[in-house]
């Protein structure tokens, strides 16, 4: 998969996902680091000196690019309901992973179903804006399309 051309995109106003690394003017790839652009930065994989500045809010839930058991399920629930809080104040909302591609997706299709959305609705949109290896997991997307509260329940049962 390419890495991205951009490090965050806007999926609707005020709620932005992205990565930690993106393709630059150069062509070659190059970290983002984030200041303080957005009011709460939600990070699903932590490397150190990607920011955010101190006094921004931030959250940090790592989850790997494959099956979640219950737990994580339900703190991927936890961020994207922060997520949809933060943007119903009229705050800039950043989720990020490594590309920018599935993790953040998994959050921010989530807050979109939340919102209102159809997970088909949800991933068309991020796939579009973001780009279209954006949810390229299909395990993610399967959550998506069983919900991610019956996803969790169905996982813990497994446990």
């Amino acid at each position: 998969m390419p890495v991205p051309d951009r490090a965050w995109s806007e999926i609707v106003p005020g709620l932005w996902m992205g990565g930690h690394e993106y393709t630059g003017h150069s062509g070659h790839p190059e970290f983002a680091v984030v200041r303080d652009e957005f009011d709460l930065v939600l990070t699903l994989l932590r490397l150190p000196g990607h920011g955010p500045d101190a006094g921004v809010e931030h959250h940090v839930w790592p989850i790997p690019d494959g099956p979640l058991d219950g737990t994580q399920l339900a703190g991927v629930m936890r961020l994207a309901r922060a997520a949809e809080e933060a943007l119903e104040q009229g705050r800039r909302v950043l989720v990020r992973c490594y590309h920018g591609y599935n993790r953040s997706g998994l959050v921010v299709a989530h807050a979109l179903i939340g919102a209102g959305s159809t997970a088909e609705e949800a991933i068309r949109l991020i796939r579009t804006r973001r780009s279209p290896w954006a949810l390229h997991n299909e395990l993610f997307v399967e959550y998506l399309s069983t919900g991610l509260d019956t996803a969790r329940l169905l996982e813990e049962l497994t446990e």
